[in-house]
């Protein structure tokens, strides 16, 4: 589980700012057929350039037994100091193989990894670790492997035993260890160690729920005092909660750069698309490369200016023509499209400027082009960085509308109440049917709406939902009988 590495502290990570950096980095594995074409390969090639029946190269067809294939290709990524860089992408995209190309566990085939500090991973389960070792003895065999001393260990041993709440267990062999106190164990010691650069692949989705908080809490004080992090997860909500910037990966090539939002809505869009449109979109992504991440952060500047731009006093809703998503993602259609996107009061007036505790509408159009059965709609309340706070769908699954015929339009209407602190949030809208006994999404749009939720001066809410929460005071004397509130 805990692959770590120890790079040279004085190589240079391309700029002074970066303590990461990837140059044209690639890893490429050689695919036999059959178990002796292996041995094929490690004489005839070699028995050809001695008798001179063949080419000086192994990778010459003639007497090639096997084939290759790219899990990376010239991936170039730099990370500053106090970055947390989420890793997004479908299975076999080449995640796991970089950030184990990062942390040493793999050699490139070619490129370049340079980096400064001391590198902690949380890789696949049981990595770096010994069965048979006791727990106790994991821990000094992994915190060598960082670089850390007997004396450091010995100094650091009670603060990881208690992190992972192993107690007695600590002493016994990893072999009897849950996958659950493996994970405890391993980012135990990888957090405790004071790494400068903390990689994750998705071994916190391991373990009970009250461990995963306390993991990610202690994550939140290493990004706060100026820790670096790479984190892959296939939680797209962990992803823009933790990270301030996201990479997309697919088919070992970098697609795409930017903002967590945006790279999630790529990538699902991406992982939602028909199969006969897949390749298309992926090659239009593909040419957009990099260049979005600005773009992509100049949109979401001027969308909180905007949301900000004009606060009208008055405990009235209001609209203000400023506010609205530049951000947008519209995902391919199959058969139907979503439209004229809406927020009013319940009397119908069009607001985007909320008043705290009371209620509104949210609604939207969606036309049929062709027939569709089971048929459901929803929406979802999202933050400035992406992150879900709630929504609804019109019915539960499959109890959707039996039958919607070609040219026909549905309105929906979503009554909610703002619950919300103030700020700046987006909507998000979308459309299910069946299709070959699988619930289909028709069409689906990110940021379609966006709306500010203006401060009152009687609201005491903090974080993100108001939860209506009535503090009392008492004030307890030492003489009996005596209170106040």
């Amino acid at each position: 589980m805990a692959a770590v590495v120890t790079p040279d502290s004085t190589a240079p990570a391309d700029t002074a700012d970066n303590v990461l950096a990837t140059i044209e980095l690639s890893k490429c594995y050689r695919i036999y057929a059959h178990p002796q074409d292996r041995l094929k390969q490690a004489i005839i090639p070699r028995l050809q350039r001695v008798f001179g029946g063949g080419s000086d190269s192994e990778a010459d067809p003639a007497h090639q037994y096997y084939r290759e294939y790219w899990a990376l290709r010239n991936i170039s990524l730099q990370v500053k100091g106090g970055e947390t860089v989420g890793i997004v992408g479908r299975n076999g995209s080449g995640k796991s193989t970089l950030l184990e190309l990062i942390t040493g566990v793999l050699t490139p085939t070619s490129g370049t990894v340079r980096t400064k500090g001391r590198i902690a991973a949380l890789l696949e389960l049981g990595a770096g670790f010994n069965p048979e070792f006791s727990g106790r003895d994991n821990v000094f065999l992994n915190a060598a492997l960082m670089g850390l001393d007997y004396q450091e260990t010995r100094e650091r041993f009670d603060e990881i035993v208690d992190f992972s709440e192993l107690g007695d267990f600590i002493d016994q062999p990893l072999r009897t260890y849950s996958s659950g106190m493996f994970v405890r164990l391993a980012f135990s010691v990888a957090i405790n160690t004071r790494p400068d650069i903390l990689v994750v692949d998705e071994a916190l989705s391991v373990g009970d729920e009250a461990f995963q908080r306390k993991c990610f809490s202690r994550i939140r004080a290493f990004q706060d005092a100026g820790g670096t992090m790479l984190f892959v997860s296939h939680s797209s909500a962990a992803v823009m909660e933790l990270c301030n910037r996201a990479i997309f990966l697919d088919r070992g090539e970098l697609l795409f750069s930017g903002l967590p939002r945006d790279v999630i809505a790529e990538y699902q869009k991406l992982l939602y698309a028909p199969s006969d449109q897949f390749d298309a979109l992926r090659d239009a992504l593909a040419r957009r490369a990099i260049r979005p991440a600005a773009d992509t952060r100049q949109r979401e500047t001027t969308a909180r200016a905007g949301a900000h731009a004009r606060s009208p006093n008055g405990s009235t809703a209001s609209y203000d023509p400023d506010i609205r998503p530049r951000s947008t993602v519209h995902y391919e259609q199959r058969g139907a499209r979503l439209h004229d996107f809406r927020i009013s009061t319940i009397d119908g007036e069009q607001v985007n400027i909320l008043v705290q505790r009371s209620d509104y509408l949210f609604s939207y159009k969606v036309y049929f082009e062709k027939p569709a059965v089971k048929v459901r709609c929803g929406m979802f309340i999202k933050t400035t960085t992406g992150y879900e706070l709630g929504g609804a769908t019109s019915c539960e699954v499959g109890q959707g509308e039996e039958f919607i015929d070609a040219g026909t339009t549905i309105e929906l209407r979503f009554r909610f109440r703002c619950l919300l602190t103030p700020g700046a949030y987006f909507l998000n809208a979308g459309v299910v049917a069946e299709m070959d006994g699988v619930e289909t999404f028709l069409d689906r749009a990110v940021d379609v709406a966006m709306f500010k939720v203006k401060p009152t001066q009687d609201s005491l809410a903090a974080g993100a939902v108001d939860l209506m929460i009535e503090p009392t005071l008492n004030l307890l004397t030492a003489t009996a009988g005596r209170s106040a509130s």
